[in-house]
């Protein structure tokens, strides 16, 4: 009699374990049919939530490609200092030393007006405008590249110098730019919380009429003594089959959308001399929308069917 006790305790845990694996298989066997048994419902249900993926995901690779293409400017820390034109070659060379063995300063590359005027006559192709001009127009070019820390402090004074003629620095437009970009990001954020309610949304409703049809089985269930999590669980894993074939469906999109775009943006990039082409979703971010967009359709079929259970559970008499 002893020993038959522990045999059926060992059994009997593998058992419940195997019947809630089985029953979770079964779930979702059964809702991917439930869903395929009403293709159009589905494809509407999928549709409209692939459509409201589909602006944050586009919004943030736009935004993505317009902090790659502004990489190099942000990147660009580099501060031109204009010499005055009677400043010689030998006097631009001492400046140069002196600049170096400041703190503040990285580096410093000097540009004479000859190495100037040719950069402008290969670039420019303004070659007969130059030849017309005679003499060199063009003064002595510092670049400075300033060391870590304050570059406006730097240019400020740079501009003290006496043999300073202008000084261009784009620190407030880098400035104007970071700002926009940050806006833009917080305005993806603002999209996808609020589109990605409303796919949640979409996707509780549908699971919400497939209750109302099987409203009575699941009374019965629930006279039966079934639990919540057992009569949820089927719908649950509907919302899943929608928000994973919605996420689907949104890469898809985006991805159409990328090979439309593609080859006007390289045509316009190749006309100003830019290698930049646009980047979409890698493999990993992919994976994470598809990952998101399932969880996004689970959440919602789970708080429509908890509210629905909460209503029609059985009070004790």
């Amino acid at each position: 009699m002893s020993s038959s006790k522990p045999e059926n305790t060992g059994s009997a845990a593998p058992s419940r374990l195997f019947t809630w694996l089985n029953h979770h298989l079964h779930s979702v066997v059964f809702s991917l049919g439930r869903a395929a048994r009403k293709p159009w419902a589905t494809a509407l249900t999928v549709a409209v939530m692939a459509l409201a993926l589909v602006l944050p995901l586009g919004l943030s690779i736009a935004l993505d490609n317009l902090k790659h293409f502004a990489g190099s400017v942000q990147q660009s820390r580099d501060i031109n200092l204009f010499l005055k034109t009677d400043v010689d070659a030998a006097a631009a060379q001492q400046l140069v030393t002196s600049l170096r063995a400041r703190a503040d300063v990285g580096e410093v590359l000097l540009r004479t007006p000859d190495e100037g005027l040719a950069e402008l006559r290969q670039n420019a192709g303004l070659g007969e405008a130059i030849d017309a001009l005679g003499e060199n127009p063009l003064p002595t070019l510092l670049i400075v590249t300033p060391a870590n820390g304050d570059d406006a402090a730097l240019a400020k004074s740079l501009e003290t110098l006496p043999q300073a003629d202008l000084v261009q620095h784009d620190a407030l437009w880098r400035q104007r730019l970071d700002g926009w970009l940050n806006f833009g990001a917080r305005l993806v954020q603002v999209l996808s919380a609020l589109l990605g309610l409303g796919a949640a949304l979409v996707v509780g409703n549908t699971v919400r009429l497939d209750i109302q049809a099987r409203r009575e089985e699941i009374g019965v269930l629930q006279l039966l003594g079934a639990s919540d999590g057992f009569i949820r669980r089927p719908f649950v894993y509907l919302g899943a089959w929608y928000g994973l074939a919605a996420g689907a469906l949104a890469l898809g999109l985006i991805a159409l959308c990328g090979l439309a775009l593609r080859p006007p943006l390289a045509n316009l990039s190749q006309s100003y001399g830019s290698p930049f082409t646009l980047h979409g979703l890698d493999l990993l971010h992919s994976g994470m929308v598809l990952v998101g967009t399932t969880i996004l359709g689970w959440l919602g079929a789970w708080l429509v069917t908890g509210h629905f259970l909460r209503q029609t559970r059985p009070t004790e008499t």
